[in-house]
């Protein structure tokens, strides 16, 4: 068969909605300055669908120093990969500030989340080894893992009888191989917004030999006292051996980063394909990031104010009887039942005629029956937004239930609007 034939017939999961779907349920384009209230279609929208956690997207120190350094460098500086031709004061100084907000000895910079997650863990491990990983691992994980030459088990979401199972079996392995083992889970999961058990997983270390990696995508900026993260909020920081955060979720930039021991970082810096083989990080990135992050220190009421509309509105939809599920995060899931297709006439509802902007969830990310509704709140949001959106979401259910989105097939928004 040719190739190219095969994908016409093969569009996957989601793939197969594209000709309904494309620039309204899936690729919409939000137009506007990055805030609370963008556009979409013509449409004003309350948008809770941004990785804006912090609110500096638009902060003017933020949006002055990427316009000032982008003036001074352009973004082709520094010219080549980090180890070749790349590197730079602000990237080494961007290291150092990174590895002591994390509290390890040193860090490294990632030109992208996805890809550097998905490289570190092909970088740590070779085929004498175990991974060991939690069932809803995003799916950066999950590709990394499926790299691996070795074996991998993976262990109940957030189930610690379930991950000392599989810690059982990997040992074995391993005393047979020579091997290590290595244990992925998150700091949040991003869908569910439940915090990984990470203060449980450390305190299994006592009985097991293992190496601890968290990815921690949507707790970096926003858990703990300082916004170290998960580790710092649950008071385990120190028993996590390698620290994942990205730029892209509270600075709302691009990139990441891996804080660790000294000697892992460096073990990561000549090791990392990513990374060796890839254009260096550019300039204006760098700098923006130095400056966000020199923010986050310094104005805790940028992540106060965020768990204000956070509180604010995981306490009124509960109050209203909405599933949350277990969440104990900013992110925030509204869990209805139906099908995929009253699914897209929910959101259809929701954006025509309340103009509320967020993301739905369906089968197959989730199980089949359910629709999962995920509000991302910012600091920048206020408490009658979220105010607005309860309402909203208090009719939308009564609909729900009423059958009022009853549909066989998915709405074809193109033709309709």
């Amino acid at each position: 068969m040719d190739l190219f034939e095969k994908l016409k017939k093969k569009a996957g999961p989601l793939g197969q909605y594209a000709d309904d779907a494309y620039g309204y349920y899936m690729f919409p384009k939000l137009e506007g300055e990055i805030s609370p209230e963008m556009t979409f279609r013509g449409k004003k929208m309350l948008n809770w669908s941004l990785n804006n956690y912090l609110g500096l997207a638009n902060h003017p120190e933020v949006r002055a120093a990427d316009t000032q350094a982008a003036a001074d460098y352009g973004l082709a500086y520094p010219m080549g990969a980090r180890m070749m031709s790349g590197n730079s004061s602000y990237h080494e100084q961007l290291d150092r500030e990174l590895a002591a907000f994390e509290g390890k000895e040193d860090a490294v910079l990632l030109n992208y989340g996805y890809q550097g997650m998905v490289s570190t863990i092909d970088a740590l491990v070779d085929r004498h080894d175990v991974i060991v990983y939690d069932a809803e691992s995003h799916a950066c994980i999950v590709d990394g893992v499926r790299l691996h030459m070795g074996k991998r088990f993976v262990f109940e979401h957030n189930d610690m009888a379930s991950l000392e199972k599989q810690l059982q079996r990997a040992t074995r392995l391993t005393q047979e191989s020579g091997g290590a083992i290595l244990v992925i889970t998150e700091g949040v999961f991003g869908m569910t917004g439940a915090q990984g058990k990470l203060k449980e997983v450390v305190a299994l270390k006592e009985q097991y030999n293992f190496r601890l990696f968290v990815d921690d995508a949507h707790g970096f900026g926003t858990m703990g006292k300082t916004g170290a993260g998960t580790g710092e909020e649950q008071g385990c920081q120190d028993g996590i051996d390698i620290y994942f955060g990205t730029f892209a979720k509270s600075m709302a930039l691009i990139g990441g980063f891996i804080a660790a021991d000294k000697e892992v970082v460096k073990f990561l810096r000549y090791n990392l394909r990513s990374q060796i083989y890839a254009k260096s990080v550019p300039m204006p990135i760098v700098i923006g990031a130095i400056k966000r992050l020199d923010l986050i220190r310094k104005h805790p009421e940028y992540r106060e104010n965020l768990w204000t509309v956070v509180r604010a509105l995981q306490s009124g939809l509960k109050a209203e009887g909405f599933d949350l599920g277990r969440t104990n995060s900013p992110v925030s899931p509204v869990i209805m039942h139906g099908t995929v297709a009253e699914s897209t006439s929910v959101v259809h509802d929701l954006r025509e005629n309340y103009q509320i902007f967020c993301s739905v969830v369906v089968y197959p990310v989730i199980p089949k029956g359910m629709i999962l509704l995920r509000l991302i709140p910012t600091a920048v949001h206020t408490v009658e937004q979220a105010q607005i959106t309860i309402e909203a979401f208090k009719e939308i259910r009564e609909k729900l239930k009423n059958g009022l989105y009853n549909s066989e097939k998915v709405i074809n928004m193109a033709e309709q609007n």
